[in-house]
Order: C-alpha cells, then structure tokens, then sequence
C-alpha cells in the first residue's frame, strides 16, 4: 500500500524584526506555522527588538530598555518561527534565495558564516534610516536615533556631559550641555521634551552644579516653515506653543548647511553652539535596497509595491512598513512612513498569505489614516483621531490624548504576547518603577 506523499510546508522569509516583520512573524507562526501549513524564518541582524517610536525615551533615559525588549530566539520558540541572526545583503530571483551576511560579535570574532535561505514567499521589512540629504558632518558629528544602540550611545554621552558639568571647575564652554535636534517631525519633538524632564531629574538626583533652566539648552531646528510640517496646522501650532513652555527653542525656516564638532551652522551663516547634535530628519530605506536584483526602488531607496502589497517586479516578494512605497490613491502619493500603517500591512498580509496557499486572487491593501499622535512626555500630548467616531478630524490634548498614544504601545504588545502577558508585563512594570530613579543613570 502506498503512502501518499507529504507536501513540504510553504517556506516564508521574513527579513527584519520591527514592527511589521516581528507581528507578522509571531501571527504566521502561531496561526498557519502551528497547522503545518508554513515554514517562517525571521532574519534579524540585531538580537532583541525594541519599538521604534520608543526610541526617544531611552535616548532620553525615561524609559529602562531591558523591561521593554523582545529576545528574538526566546519569541521564536514560543510563538513557532525560527530566528536567524544576519544582515541580508542580497538575493537571488531565480533561485529564490536570500543571501545573508556573516554575523561578527563585538571583538570581531564570527558567530555565523554567511548563509543563503531558500524561499517560496519573501517579505522584506527592513525599516527605514534617517536622510542626511548629503549634509557635509552628519557623519562625522551628528548622532542618530536608528536603532536601541544609537538610543543608549546618546543617553550615556548625556549622562556623562552632565556629570562633567557638574565635576569640572571652570565656566561652561558655549556648546556645552547644549542639544541641537535637527528635524521637527514626530521623532525630533518628542524627544526634546522628554529631555527637558529628565535633564531635570538628573540634576535632582544630585548633579546640582549648575541651573538646569539656565544651563542646559535643548533646541529643535526644522527646514519647513513649522514643526511637524507633515502634520494639521492646529496640530503643529499647540505643539509649538507647548514646546515655548517647557524652555525648548525652535528654529524653523532654518536649513541646515553643515554639522561642526562644536554646534551647527545653518545656510544664513548664524551658528548655534552644541555639544550634542542629534540627526532626526528625513527618512530613506537602507541602500543594500537598491541592489536586489532588479527590484524596483524610488530615489530614497525604497521598495516599490502594488497595492497588493507585491514588489513591482517579482510577484513572490512582498514589502511592508517604511521601507515599502506603497500608493495611496486616495491621496495620490503614498502611504506615510508610521508605526499604524506597518501593523495595518502585517494584519493584511496574513490574508494575502492565506490567498496564496490556496490558490485566490490577492486584494488590494487600503491604508485606514487613524490620525497622528505626539508625546511631550510628562508634560502633554497633543494629536488628532481621524475617521470612525470622529467622522472628520479631531484635535485631541491632555490626557486623553496621552491614554490613546499609550494604547498604541499596548496594541503592538497584544499583537506580540497576547493579552494576559501585555496585563502581566504593565503590572510588573508599574512596580518595579515605584523602587527604581524615573531616569535611567548609568
């Protein structure tokens, strides 16, 4: 009697563990991984993920990144995917293979040989990178907030600028303890606030050398005509004014010419003396993007899509989340570069997947436009809910506001861990807080 023979499982590669690729990983395995019915591999050439729109507060140091990371090869386990750790440099259409890198350690030793993954569905969710335009001493001198490890190399050299102040007996030279932030966008404001909060926690918990209001200086500097130029007008206005509040300068109308080691020198010749520029505009898809045998990419390096969520050249590769340029015909451009459109692309791409294995038509991805949150922090947060209950646009502050920003954090922990850990996780956390500082001081 023959024994009929078992279909291989459909192998599913997803390269990037953010938003978009660590949900849509976590669903696939716990769905169609657990029936048998998909093979997923996640490629991630960091160990752990961290939510990127957190980023800001552990360069602030108001957030402990350790309560706050997913481990890579302990989620696999659980939710029934398997981690490779790697950086993807290429690929292979015809073979359908992604080549990836080898993987060193910080001394340089090599963990993993470079490695190639066979495919039969592949979903590049790789992020996006901020966009220095070319801007001479970016790189030289500015820092970024691109990933967990840029956040705690700012937060550690703001710590340390802080007790040098307070060690050192002569006079505060002109950039010191000054922070310039160039790009108003979400990133960029949120970050200054949180830092007027724990620049000011710092100094209570002893470092008294100096006057926080007088001697630390956070100023925000944006090309457009106001901050959060992406943003409503009302939106942008109440955030400005919220900002004049707390001490933050803003400059806008101000382009940026180049990044010096002792501050930035803007296009009009006025120079503004820092100590710590931090780079938060612009945004890019990495540029190993453009060398994909012969996917199609715009000019800041990013996938293009059909509505479908499909590259425009290889029906059998998806991208999803910041690096994708998807249309929005609605709006006749494409859809903006948030966390809500990465989770609304992992959610669609499940029934694209689904469709697939059995053979149906895919349908088309509409982005849903929720609105756009901004957090000052401890001191506001300001938005605006569109569509649904609204039935238009609403301007939203104050706590409230501050509740529907948290529940955004919350959903992307469900969407992970279920709802019984994301209780168990807040819980823990709240009182692990009440015996710790509310800054990060190491």
């Amino acid at each position: 009697m023959n024994t009929p023979a078992k279909h291989s499982p459909h192998r599913i590669v997803i390269v990037g563990g953010g938003a978009g690729g660590l949900e849509l990983a976590t669903r696939l395995g716990e769905t169609l991984g657990r029936q048998g019915l998909v093979d997923v591999t996640l490629i991630d050439r960091k160990r752990t993920h961290v939510w990127k729109p957190k980023l800001h507060e552990i360069a602030a140091g108001s957030m402990d990144m350790s309560a706050h990371e997913v481990v890579y090869v302990a989620h696999s386990h659980w939710h029934n995917f398997h981690f490779r750790i790697g950086e993807m440099t290429g690929l292979d259409r015809a073979r359908r293979e992604v080549h990836v890198a080898p993987f060193t350690d910080d001394s340089g030793e090599t963990v993993t040989e470079a490695r190639t993954f066979g495919y039969d569905t592949l979903i590049i969710a790789v992020g996006s990178l901020s966009n220095d335009f070319g801007t001479p001493g970016v790189r030289e001198h500015a820092l970024k907030l691109e990933s967990a490890a840029d956040a705690r190399r700012f937060h550690l050299r703001m710590f340390n600028a802080c007790v040098r102040a307070h060690a050192q007996n002569t006079p505060l030279r002109p950039e010191q303890l000054q922070v310039a932030i160039i790009g108003a966008g979400a990133t960029g404001v949120e970050l200054s606030a949180e830092l007027r909060f724990t620049t000011k926690e710092v100094v209570a918990y002893g470092l008294d050398g100096g006057d926080v209001n007088r001697d630390i200086k956070v100023s925000v500097i944006e090309a457009a005509p106001r901050v959060l130029p992406a943003l409503p007008e009302r939106l942008s206005a109440a955030t400005e004014k919220l900002l004049g509040k707390l001490g933050i300068d803003v400059y806008t109308n101000a382009k940026v010419a180049e990044v010096e080691p002792q501050g930035v020198r803007f296009a009009d010749g006025r120079f503004l003396p820092a100590e710590m520029v931090v780079w938060a505009a612009g945004v890019k898809g990495p540029e190993f993007l453009t060398t994909l045998d012969g996917l199609e990419t715009n000019r800041v390096n990013q996938l293009m899509v059909r509505q479908t969520l499909q590259t425009t050249h290889d029906d059998n590769i998806f991208a999803i989340g910041d690096c994708a340029a998807c249309p929005w015909p609605e709006h006749k451009g494409f859809v903006p570069p948030r966390a809500q459109a990465a989770h609304q692309q992992a959610s669609h791409l499940i029934k694209q997947i689904r469709a697939r294995l059995k053979g149906r038509p895919l349908t088309d991805y509409k982005y849903r436009d929720f609105g756009s949150l901004v957090s000052l922090g401890e001191y506001s947060t300001v938005g605006n809910m569109m569509g649904g209950l609204t039935g238009g646009s609403l301007f939203i502050e104050g706590w409230f506001a501050k509740l529907m920003y948290m529940s955004l954090y919350k959903m992307h922990e469900v969407a992970l861990h279920g709802w019984g850990k994301m209780i168990l996780d807040t819980i823990a956390r709240a009182i692990t807080r009440r015996t710790r500082p509310h800054v990060k001081l190491h």
